[in-house]
Formats: C-alpha cells, sequence, structure tokens
C-alpha cells in the first residue's frame, strides 16, 4: 500500500472516531421542529462508487408516488401513511431528511404518549422479526438484541428495538412491499412523546435509511423527491425512486462527504434583486448550508441574518411593525399587507438564493414569512439567528416547491409549483391495484435470513358499506371545530380548501375544474366556542354523479375519520356522514323544469301580444271619431215642423 492510500485511511479513521461522538448544537429556536440529529457516518467512498455501479447496470426500476399530510406551521411537520406487518399496520410518520431511523411505538413502549394511530403490535404479525445483537449495531444489556437511540436538540429523545418487518407505501405505490429495518421504540420523551404523529421516517444518509435500505435492495434508484404544499393548504407530494427532473429546475451541489447531513452549495443572497454582499463563508461554517425538511423555519447565521432582516424591512416601508405571537420570542412581524396570501407578493420582496453554479432559487413571501395567529393580516419573518455557524434550511423555504435529491449524482433539484396539483398528477387512478409480486429476500442489514416467507401486504382499498349504490348524487358530511378564543372566528374559506386538498377534490374558492367533485359549506349552527358545519360534496359540472371510484376514495376517509384538519383550525370532530344516490331520471324528471319554464313564457308572450293587439286596436277606434273643436262642421238643415205642429203653433 503506498503512502497516499495509508494517509487516506487513516483519516477515514480518524474521521469515523470523532464524527461518531459528535452531536451537533444546532438552535431550538420558537418554531424549531425536530432539528437535525447525528445519527450516522457518511457513506465511505467504496460503498458509494459500487452502489452507483450497480445502479448503472440496473433498468429503470420502479418507485413510490406517497401523499403527504398535515400543515408545516399548524403541526411543526409533514407525514406520510406507512404500513407495516402482515396484516398491516397503519401509521402517520414525519418525513425527516435529517434522521436516518424510521421509528414507530411498539406495543411494549414503558414511556410513549398518545399519538394518531394504534401502537404497533409485533405479535399480530406473521413476518416480525426482532434484530439480533450482531457486531453492526449496538446490543441491549442482554446482548440479545440491537436497540438504537435517538436524541434531538430540543431535548427530545426515542430510543427501542430494532426490528424488521414488512414495509408497504400505499395504493398509488409502484413498489411492491419489501422487508425493512425500523425501531420500535420503548422509550420517547419531550416533543416527541406529545405529538400527535405516531413517529418519524428516515430519509437521511445512513444504513438504516429507509432510502438507503430500499437501494440497497436494488428495488429503487437513488433518489427521492419532497414536494411540499403552500401557506394556505398544506399537503403535498412525496416519490421514492427517481423522477425525470423537469424543465426549468435549477441545481445545487450536495457533497455527502461534507456532513452526513443533505448540504447544499450556498454562496450568496439576494433580496428584491440586490445581492447581499455577503462573504460565501458565512455559509460554509459548521455543518455547511443544511436542507432538513423535519425543522420549521429557517436559521442563518447571526451576519447573514441581519442583512437579510434589514433588506427585506427596508423593502416594507408602507407596513407596521408590530409584536409577536408570542410574547416569549423576539419575533419580526408587520400589519397591513391583507389577508389575501395571493396578494402578499404586492407587499414583500422575493428573495433569492444563489448557489455555486450560479444558479440561483427564487423564495418568495410564502417561503420566508407564516402567519401572525393573533393580528389579521399580519405576518412574520420566519428566519431566525442561528447560535452556531451553520445555516440550517427548514420546510418553509421549499413550499410548493419540488425537491429532488438525487444522491446518485450528489446534487439537490428545487422547481417552484404547485405541490397540490403535483400530487393529483402524480397519483395513479384509484382503481389500478398496487403491485403485489412476491418480495424478493434479500441479505438484510443484519445478517438475518427471515424463517418465514414474507406474503405482501394487501393493497386494496378500504370498502364502505353502501351496496347497490353506484351514482351518488351528493355526500354530505357534518364536523365540529372548537376555537379557544370565541373572538376568533374560524375561516371557512380556509377550511373548504384544506378539505378539498385532503379529498383531492376542489373547494368553491377555487378556479373551476369541470372534472373535478365541489365541496361547499351548506349550513353552519355556534353554540359559544362551537361550529357545527355541514358540507356537500357535489358531482364536477361535467357530470350528474361523482364517480364510483371517487365517490368510494371519499367514504373511506370519512368512515375510517382519516380527514383531519390542522389544529390551527381549533379542536375538530366528525359528527356525521351520509352519501345520498342519485336514481337515473326519466326524460319527464329531466326535462320537466324546463318544459313548465317553455309554457309560462309561452303564456306569458302569448299574453302580451294579445294585450298589446287590443291596446292598438282602441288606439285606432280612437283616431277614427276624434275631431278637434276648431274644425269646420258641415251646417245641418232643419227639419221641416209637421202639420200638426204647425197648427198647433
Amino acid at each position: 500500500m503506498d503512502r497516499a492510500s495509508l494517509l487516506l485511511l487513516l483519516l477515514i479513521i480518524i474521521f469515523d472516531l470523532t464524527a461518531a461522538d459528535k452531536i451537533p448544537d444546532l438552535a431550538a429556536e420558537s418554531g424549531m421542529i425536530f432539528p437535525l440529529s447525528y445519527s450516522s457516518l457518511p457513506p465511505r467512498v467504496e460503498d458509494l462508487r459500487l452502489r452507483r455501479r450497480i445502479l448503472h447496470q440496473s433498468q429503470q426500476l420502479p418507485n413510490a408516488h406517497m401523499k403527504l399530510y398535515d400543515d408545516l406551521l399548524a403541526n411543526g411537520y409533514y407525514t406520510t401513511r406507512l404500513l407495516i406487518g402482515t396484516p398491516p399496520q397503519e401509521f402517520a410518520l414525519i418525513v425527516d431528511t435529517g434522521s436516518t431511523v424510521t421509528y414507530v411505538p411498539c406495543s411494549t413502549c414503558k414511556h410513549c404518549g398518545k399519538h394518531q394511530d394504534p401502537k404497533f403490535q409485533p405479535e399480530l404479525s406473521t413476518t416480525y422479526e426482532a434484530v439480533k445483537c450482531n457486531p453492526d449495531c449496538n446490543c441491549d444489556d442482554d446482548g440479545k438484541l440491537c436497540i438504537y437511540e435517538r436524541r434531538y436538540a430540543e431535548m427530545s429523545s426515542s430510543s427501542g428495538v430494532l426490528s424488521e418487518d414488512l414495509i408497504s407505501f400505499g395504493n398509488e405505490s409502484m413498489l411492491s412491499p419489501q422487508r425493512a429495518v425500523f425501531g420500535c421504540e420503548n422509550v420517547e420523551t419531550g416533543d416527541l412523546f406529545s405529538q400527535r404523529a405516531d413517529g418519524i421516517m428516515g430519509l437521511g444518509r445512513g444504513k438504516l435509511s429507509i432510502v438507503d435500505q430500499l437501494v440497497d435492495k436494488g428495488v429503487i434508484e437513488d433518489s427521492f423527491s419532497l414536494c411540499y404544499g403552500g401557506m394556505e393548504v398544506g399537503g403535498g407530494a412525496m416519490v421514492l425512486g427517481k423522477i425525470s427532473p423537469p424543465a426549468g429546475m435549477v441545481f445545487a451541489r450536495s457533497d455527502p462527504f461534507r456532513s452526513p447531513y443533505y448540504n447544499i452549495d450556498l454562496k450568496q443572497m439576494h433580496v428584491a434583486g440586490k445581492s447581499l454582499k455577503l462573504n460565501p463563508k458565512v455559509f460554509n461554517g459548521k455543518h455547511g448550508t443544511v436542507l432538513d425538511s423535519g425543522t420549521t423555519y429557517a436559521y442563518f447565521p447571526k451576519e447573514a441574518f441581519n442583512a437579510i432582516k434589514d433588506a427585506v424591512i427596508k423593502e416594507i416601508p408602507s407596513l407596521k411593525r408590530i409584536h409577536g405571537p408570542d410574547p416569549n420570542y423576539d419575533d419580526i412581524c408587520f400589519s397591513g399587507a391583507g389577508r389575501d396570501v395571493a396578494e402578499i407578493h404586492n407587499f414583500f420582496p422575493e428573495i433569492a438564493m444563489e448557489f455555486g453554479n450560479h444558479q440561483k432559487l427564487i423564495l418568495s413571501p410564502e417561503n420566508y414569512l407564516f402567519r401572525h395567529t393573533k393580528v389579521r393580516g399580519a405576518y412574520c419573518l420566519g428566519i431566525f439567528p442561528d447560535r452556531d455557524s451553520t445555516t440550517l434550511l427548514g420546510g418553509i423555504v421549499v413550499r410548493n416547491t419540488l425537491v429532488t435529491y438525487d444522491r446518485e449524482n450528489d446534487k439537490l433539484g428545487f422547481l417552484k409549483t404547485n405541490c397540490s396539483d403535483l400530487w393529483r398528477r402524480l397519483a395513479s387512478p384509484p382503481d389500478s391495484p398496487a403491485p403485489t409480486s412476491p418480495v424478493t429476500q434479500n441479505k438484510s442489514l443484519n445478517n438475518i435470513s427471515p424463517s418465514r416467507s414474507p406474503s405482501p401486504a394487501p393493497s386494496k382499498a378500504p370498502t364502505v358499506d353502501l351496496p347497490g349504490v353506484f351514482r351518488i348524487g351528493v355526500i354530505t358530511f357534518q364536523v365540529s371545530i372548537s376555537v379557544n378564543n370565541a373572538s376568533m372566528k374560524p375561516n371557512f374559506s380556509e377550511i373548504a380548501d384544506f378539505i378539498a386538498h385532503e379529498l383531492e377534490i376542489q373547494s368553491s374558492q377555487a378556479s373551476l375544474n369541470m372534472h373535478f367533485p365541489l365541496v361547499r359549506l351548506l349550513s353552519i349552527t355556534t353554540s359559544g366556542n362551537e361550529y357545527r358545519l355541514k358540507w356537500g360534496i357535489y358531482p364536477p359540472q361535467s357530470s350528474e354523479y361523482i364517480s364510483n371510484n371517487t365517490a368510494l376514495n371519499i367514504m373511506s376517509l370519512l368512515k375510517e375519520n382519516k380527514l383531519r384538519l390542522p389544529g390551527q383550525f381549533g379542536s375538530y370532530k366528525l359528527l356525521e356522514w351520509k352519501a345520498e344516490q342519485k336514481r337515473k331520471q326519466s326524460w319527464w324528471e329531466k326535462h320537466l323544469l324546463g318544459v313548465v319554464v317553455g309554457v309560462m313564457i309561452s303564456l306569458l308572450v302569448t299574453s302580451v301580444i294579445v294585450k298589446l293587439a287590443l291596446v292598438w286596436r282602441r288606439r285606432q277606434q280612437e283616431e277614427a271619431t276624434y275631431e278637434p273643436v276648431s274644425a269646420a262642421v258641415k251646417e245641418q238643415e232643419l227639419q221641416p215642423l209637421s202639420s200638426s205642429e204647425t197648427s198647433n203653433a
């Protein structure tokens, strides 16, 4: 071995020994949810080269299309639905590019909070295996099982047993269910204990990452994409696997050896088209500039933060500076921009991030602002100073932005787009089943060959007990919303937009599409702080009925109570729902109203014509008998008197 090779090997060993004990001390500001944790070592050079060689030799691989739920600012995160076990047990997991381990609460958990779904029950899964102690993992005190432990900067933690089971990715996935290693939680603390989501889906770099496991199995290519919804709606889409880069996508280099996180080579910031002329080194401290989907807001080193803040304030002289919603934090907020989010670009400037290749990602106001929760029409900066030198870009920066994590080519791609529309384009037809081909039993991460042949998780959508219903005319449902402050009336148009997004239909406030069903607010009743709202879902303009597949999908979501409103609207409860069948109408039933209206119009027109004719005739008669006073009158001769009258005279 030559001197250069020995030096390289020595550097790798030193890096491994020092990095393994490091946990980044990142800032935990007011809105920082699940900031980065050091969860694995960077992949080694030979591992990456081997993986890319295998990928280049492979054919086009399938990918998994997965819907995102929740809202970034109301919940602090986005979740997706993952199914684990046979039969599958469903969980809502936070998508987190800053974590590697995917974990859910286990039925054996000694200290776990109350979450959205029941705990995972290993004893009910016929394909479950606990990972046995081996040299590649940390073992429990008895030396029998592999364990994991993760701590986060906001002082929450998760620990438990590493397990392996069949994981399914939903009905829209072209990827068949796969065996994968995940964490079965026994203890959780802090925000992890109190959050509504069940657990975390780790998308970072590392052997335990769900992405790395699928890539190592050769079932997807080394890439995935996230698309977060905008300020008004939330939700979005995720793709595990490769997609073709859309036209207009801008790219930034991401160095996997710079840090274990997804970093980008940010060089400069621009506000309203003007460069801040910062030293590029300010964005390259500690972990560099990191994109983390599990963090809510953006955090810049103080020098960059002050420059951005001052430049934004300079561009909005007409807006009034006000206090933030929480007196415990010195938020920078402004009033006077109006409630219409579509118009805030008329008040706030665009911010651009310039990368090392001189390409720029334009940030609209929704990418750095959040609504003031106590003052209508007010907004606050979602950018904060960081206590260390790391630049941390949270989910707010990429709202309504498709982000492709092209790990194979060491770059991240960005494209401004409507993430709600993107999900509709990505989702396959509801009646096309997910593939259920047999799962290849690849050598697992812990060198265990499962003793049982896994059976794929069923992909059929849940049925609804409405036999014989083929023509759904309207679906109605009633919800109860309780607000903490009686003076804060819920924004019903925002609720309509959110419901439409969740049910993949459209609201009456949207630009109407003739092919999508429409949701309308039918009635509102109030009692103190409680609002009871009745909603109706109607067929699209191009049809008399809601399509069978769409109706079944909506009814399944309502039946299983999967329609959930974010906490920003208040405490939510689904009271009741029903689907009304619309029977086929006869010709007379379809056209009765038209016939009646036609007859009435005909009678009215006839009546008007008759009246006009009578008036015209009367006028003609009057004109024939009338003579002016001054007209010459022919003198009439007197009649001769009769003889009798003469004699009497």
